[in-house]
């Protein structure tokens, strides 16, 4: 049996990271957070309140591909909790790894005062609600289809991680 690879994207603070890391534990998987395979440059870009550029995410989307690729060839089931904004994104991610694993696309969809608010309440490294009107004006949202579903952040955490499971076809 392969392994499988999740990707739950979004915008910053949609709730990425707590969804991914509930469903990894629950099917245990590795959980990955995008977030950590950032450079020092592009933290300090975006602790300053700058948004990054394709350029800046290059690399940082092949060092996450990369990683998940070794972890896949190595039999291990994979989380991903990263934004992967645009469809280019999302495909530099996939581009090692799609004839690995099993693998599905997840966005947790919000609307901007709700998550504005979520991350005012939260205390980030670098990412703060100054920088999310620049995620949701690069956001090229996914369509649904047979590897792809878009969840609403109106639902629990906990509710969206049930949902994941049960169309992943995972017990609860």
């Amino acid at each position: 049996m392969n392994p499988i690879f999740l990707l739950v994207m979004g915008v910053s603070g949609c709730g990425k990271t707590t969804v991914a890391h509930r469903i990894a534990q629950k099917i245990d998987a590795e959980f990955l957070e995008g977030d950590d395979f950032h450079s020092r440059e592009n933290k300090a870009k975006m602790a300053a309140g700058i948004p990054l550029t394709d350029e800046d995410r290059w690399p940082w989307l092949d060092h996450i591909s990369q990683t998940v690729k070794t972890r896949l060839k190595a039999g291990k089931s994979v989380i991903l909790a990263c934004s992967a904004l645009k469809q280019s994104y999302r495909d530099r991610i996939l581009s090692q790894i799609r004839e690995l694993s099993d693998w599905y696309i997840f966005y947790l969809r919000g609307d901007f005062d709700q998550i504005k608010a979520r991350m005012d309440a939260r205390n980030h490294e670098y990412m703060t609600s100054t920088l999310l009107r620049s995620q949701f004006d690069t956001l090229e949202a996914p369509i649904e289809d047979e590897r792809t579903r878009i969840l609403s952040t109106s639902l629990s955490p906990e509710q969206i991680a049930l949902n994941i499971l049960a169309w992943i076809g995972h017990p609860n």
